[in-house]
């Protein structure tokens, strides 16, 4: 490894100048970055690491007042005009940025795109050396028929792909920097594996050092050599990755770690939620900029006064090379874990937890129910080309004071699922009974009204969520209003509501834009408790959210859960959180539930070959395990649920009656590849039904599940 960094940080300010005055939203960030290493930086939103990035690329507008020194291969980048930088943007240093829709240009194909990457820097290609090399790139990045998909646009291309794209153009030039800023964020988590797998790739290939900005912990894991933690604008803490995970000695860091569930742990604990919320860095900070969350700081330690300014990075002592922390007693946490600094509330305790869930009553059941929307063709005159089957023949229930969760990649029906359950359709192919009463039957407003207070939903994004013109209050009371409660006992109860999600009762004349985003989902809380529901359906509750956050919400409701004796179904994509806070799953492939029990028994022993490879791909906050576990990778994306095959979905891409020999080439099941052509064809044309496992609250649908074939 050369001795020499690519890229030197010296002392990088950032300032912007806003209405409300100059927010010194990046301050003093130091680091060095040598050839074919990674660089994580993780921190909350707002902390500084998307804009430090900008201001190493040169992307931020010319009233943005930039100090400190940035170098490449020793020449300094921090003065050069615009100009100047695009010899450097996309050929020496590129970046992959977060939202690859829109980052890509919609009226241009895709092979344009690349093909402008490479002709800015490449004066003399040819046109067919170009077409040869975007057609390599693409193939290097995983995109099936290459040479085809040139003539494609980007909204042709799924989000998985987009991304591909967005690294195939990033890589064009052989950049010697390469910058990830948040590459994986709204990808699923078998998409993200594949992703991080071909950055992996083009890392080798290049010998680029890379940064990697994300908010996730797990990735850093498995793909950093060093990590930079920000908090309000400055690193708290760098060092490299096994011994920042072994040895975190910042409060931040550690309340960081603490507060993410971990997939491979099964005991039922509750997480560090970090109280507060970062600076204003409007104003001047004068002191430790954690101490207003600092919970050593809360319980009268004497760590950071006022008086002796805010504490610079210092190198620690025996907790490996390189390891350096801003808070000045970081010597003497070393080795403390979040448990032990963080107040941590007791795991709450249900009244329906000594009861067997046989004895419990259910308060939803589905039966066989399906969703098919037509696929219609023609401008004048339509017609119809095909079916979508986003939900075929779903059947599950969820019992008093249980956590029933669907997880599955975007696509499979998830959301689907959850609409036909809310809507109270009589018409509903299928059925559905809400504490025994079936939405098939005859039903007056008023029973409709009854029924719908019994079942309420939290949605995934509290800001569109909630109505920006009405106070915290109308939020509240609208539902209380509409069930025909009287004033005096409305403004009683949404007092109330505030005190249950913990929320001072004196904010509920604010605006919703007045809360901070983990604020915000705690009223969109309070607005499904409301009516005192029996059942309440949680979209993605806290995918919005950063990682500190997120902890207090899965807290409050595990607490809310226990408390009112509620029972939740949950949607969400983040696997780990579902192991955490669920009693129950299903997982679900092209509208199916392929794998359905109890949360550690699935988790556990899973079955089912995508299962298997779900769980596989969900990155874990730990070094050594990220080392040492085995991915199963998965081919290509999920297919679309259109004309879906009368055979396993997961065995074949093709729903029509492509030759065998084809349809085993694109399968995207491990399992299926590996079998004799007579046990091929009964997957490819017999749907599986779910199979029990004897004596235990766990089934499947596979024919051949064989734990030997499926880890090939």
């Amino acid at each position: 490894m050369s001795t020499s960094p690519v890229l030197s940080v010296k002392d990088l300010n950032v300032r912007f100048n806003t209405e409300n005055g100059i927010v010194h939203a990046v301050r003093g960030v130091n680091f060095d970055l040598y050839p074919g290493k990674t660089l994580g930086i993780v921190g909350e939103s707002g902390s500084g690491k998307s804009v430090a990035s900008m201001a190493i690329m040169g992307l931020h507008p010319t009233t943005a007042d930039i100090t400190g020194s940035v170098k490449y291969n020793g020449t300094e980048l921090l003065g050069l005009s615009d100009k100047e930088m695009c010899a450097y943007r996309g050929k020496e240093i590129s970046m992959i940025f977060q939202d690859p829709l829109s980052s890509l240009t919609p009226v241009y194909t895709i092979g344009d795109q690349i093909a402008e990457v490479l002709k800015v820097h490449n004066k003399g290609m040819s046109k067919q050396a170009i077409k040869d090399r975007s057609i390599e790139l693409m193939r290097m990045v995983g995109i099936p028929s290459p040479a085809d998909r040139l003539r494609s646009f980007p909204h042709e291309f799924s989000g998985g792909m987009r991304q591909r794209i967005m690294i195939a153009m990033a890589i064009a030039n052989d950049p010697r920097v390469l910058i990830a800023d948040e590459p994986t964020t709204a990808l699923d988590v078998t998409i993200q594996a594949q992703v991080l797998e071909v950055m992996q790739k083009a890392q080798d290939e290049t010998g680029a050092a890379t940064i990697m900005i994300t908010h996730d912990l797990g990735v850093v894991a498995g793909m950093a050599d060093d990590i930079l933690v920000m908090y309000a604008g400055k690193p708290v803490e760098i060092a490299k990755a096994e011994d920042l995970y072994k040895h975190p000695s910042h409060p931040y860091t550690i309340g960081l770690l603490g507060a993410v569930p971990r997939v491979d742990r099964s005991e039922k604990v509750s997480l560090v939620p970090i109280e507060g919320t970062p600076p204003n860095l409007i104003n001047p900070v004068t002191a430790c900029s954690f101490r207003p969350r600092c919970p050593i700081a809360k319980s009268g330690g004497q760590c950071c006064q006022d008086s002796n300014g805010e504490p610079d990075l210092q190198l620690l002592e025996g907790v490996g090379e390189g390891h350096y922390s801003s808070c000045t007693i970081s010597q003497e946490l070393v080795g403390k874990t979040a448990d032990e600094l963080y107040p941590v509330p007791e795991p709450p305790v249900s009244k329906y937890d000594g009861i067997p869930r046989e004895e419990r009553a259910p308060v939803l059941e589905v039966r066989n129910v399906k969703k098919h929307f037509p696929l219609m063709k023609g401008a004048l005159i339509k017609r119809r080309v095909g079916t979508v089957k986003a939900v075929n023949g779903l059947s599950f229930d969820i019992r008093e004071g249980e956590c029933f969760s669907i997880v599955g990649e975007s696509g499979c029906g998830k959301t689907t699922t959850l609409l036909e359950i809310m809507e109270f359709n009589k018409n509903t192919d299928g059925e559905i009974l809400i504490n025994g009463t079936s939405t098939k039957d005859g039903k007056s407003a008023g029973e409709i009204l009854e029924l719908r207070k019994n079942q309420q939903m939290v949605f995934q994004d509290p800001t569109g969520a909630l109505d920006p013109r009405f106070t915290v209050y109308e939020v509240l009371a609208e539902p209380l209003e509409n069930q025909g409660m009287n004033k005096a006992d409305i403004k009683k109860r949404v007092i109330e509501l505030m005190h249950i999600v913990g929320l001072q009762p004196d904010h509920v004349n604010r605006f919703p834009n007045q809360f901070s985003g983990g604020q915000r989902q705690r009223i969109g809380i309070a607005r499904a408790l409301a009516v005192n529901p029996k059942l309440v359906v949680l979209d993605e509750p806290v995918s919005a959210l950063d990682v500190s956050v997120q902890a207090g919400v899965i807290n409050l409701l595990e607490e809310l859960r226990a408390n009112l004796g509620l029972s939740y179904l949950m949607v969400a994509h983040d696997l780990a959180v579902i192991r955490h806070a669920s009693d129950r799953v299903a997982v679900m492939y092209l509208g199916r539930i392929v794998e359905i029990g109890d949360v550690d028994q699935v988790f556990d022993n899973p079955i089912h070959p995508y299962t298997r490879a779900l769980l596989s791909a969900i990155p874990v906050p730990d070094p050594e395990v990220e080392a040492k576990r085995h991915r199963i990778m998965l081919e290509g994306d999920l297919p679309t649920p259109v004309n879906a095959p009368k055979g396993c979905g997961f065995s074949s891409r093709s729903s029509r009656g492509t030759p065998l020999r084809g349809v085993a080439s694109r399968s995207r099941c491990p399992v299926f590849k590996l079998l004799p052509e007579d046990k091929k064809r009964r997957c490819l044309e017999e749907m599986p039904e779910l199979t029990p496992v004897e004596g235990e609250d766990h089934g499947y649908a596979c024919y051949y599940p064989e734990a030997e074939a499926a880890t090939v």
